[in-house]
Formats: structure tokens, sequence, C-alpha cells
């Protein structure tokens, strides 16, 4: 059964293409929860009105299933609360953006 750092590891592969870093280093992956049956992520987006909440979602759901092909379901949930700030992100990402 894969873990939930392996989650998180593989969900750092998943770029948000308009700024060029990871969701992870974002601060956009909320939660994880991993089972047997099941993967449970819970994300959300820099803006409600984020035209790549899709995109996201589906590159989500894509790693997480290469290295959990055999976990029935995995979930990604997208959700709006609490909202995202510029302070959820790594200090690599803030860096990166020119916010240290």
């Amino acid at each position: 059964m894969v873990t939930e750092a392996e989650v998180r590891n593989a969900l750092s592969q998943v770029i948000d293409p308009e700024l060029g870093i990871g969701i992870v280093a974002l601060g956009l992956v909320y939660g994880v929860e991993v089972d047997a049956q099941r993967i449970h992520v819970t994300l959300t987006m820099t803006t409600r009105a984020c035209p790549l909440h899709a995109y996201l979602t589906e590159e989500a759901q894509h790693v997480i299933r290469v290295i959990a092909p055999d976990v029935p379901t995995i979930d990604v949930e997208m959700v709006w609360d609490p909202p995202w700030t510029p302070a959820m992100m790594s200090p690599a990402a803030k860096q990166q953006l020119g916010r240290c």
C-alpha cells in the first residue's frame, strides 16, 4: 500500500502550467488520505476563476494512479475553504515567484 508521503511526492510532479511550480509547493494540496480501497486528495486553486481546475484534477489522478494502480478509488476533491493565500507556498516557491 502506498503512503501519504508517496502520494504527496507524486503530486509534486503536477505542475501549474501558468506558474511553472508544482501544486504541492504552491500549497494547493490540503489533504491526503490513504487506505487500501481509496486515496482521497483535497486540493484548491489559487482562485475560483482559475481555468485549470479540470486539468490539475486529471493530472493529480494520473500521477496517483501510476504509483497506486491497484487502489480501486482515487478521489480528487476541489475545496475552497480555507481560501488559498500566498502564505501557503513553500519557501522555494515563494523565492521562485519573488515573494521572499
